[in-house]
């Protein structure tokens, strides 16, 4: 299934497509694609944060992350696959864009299932396209 449009966490299915499988380790765990200064593609392990239905991530100063999505917001993101026999996919892509204000950063905080640091950086991660596949595995003995 792809969806596309502004608030595609909002629509029934797709958020709890995205809740079910990048929160099924108790945290957010997917991998954040960004773009490097020179234009080649760079993957993060990250911890996305759902909160008020929309999707964030906390950031450290430091992180070659944080830069590239200030510099050029685009991203991709796939959920870490859960942990069974059934296989389910998610893959979201748009922009990212930096979030300064304090009551919306509280919020985020108290949302995240990691462990968030005040110190960190956060950017809400607005979504132009989604991705949902599922189907089952073939185990096979060797």
């Amino acid at each position: 299934m792809v969806v596309t449009g502004k608030s595609l966490l909002n629509r029934p299915e797709t958020g709890r497509n995205w809740s079910r499988i990048a929160i099924s380790v108790r945290v957010g765990l997917a991998f954040l694609a960004t773009l490097r200064k020179d234009g080649a593609p760079r993957l993060h392990p990250f911890c996305p944060v759902m909160s008020g239905e929309r999707l964030y991530g906390l950031i450290q100063a430091d992180s070659p992350k944080k830069s590239d999505l200030i510099r050029d917001g685009r991203y991709a993101m796939q959920a870490f696959p859960p942990p069974r026999e059934e296989s389910e996919e998610f893959y979201l892509s748009g922009v990212a864009r930096l979030i300064e204000d304090p009551g919306v950063r509280q919020s985020v905080l108290a949302d995240a299932k990691h462990m968030a640091h005040e110190s960190e950086i956060l950017f809400e991660f607005l979504i132009d396209r989604a991705m949902y596949t599922a189907g089952r595995i073939g185990v096979r003995q060797i």
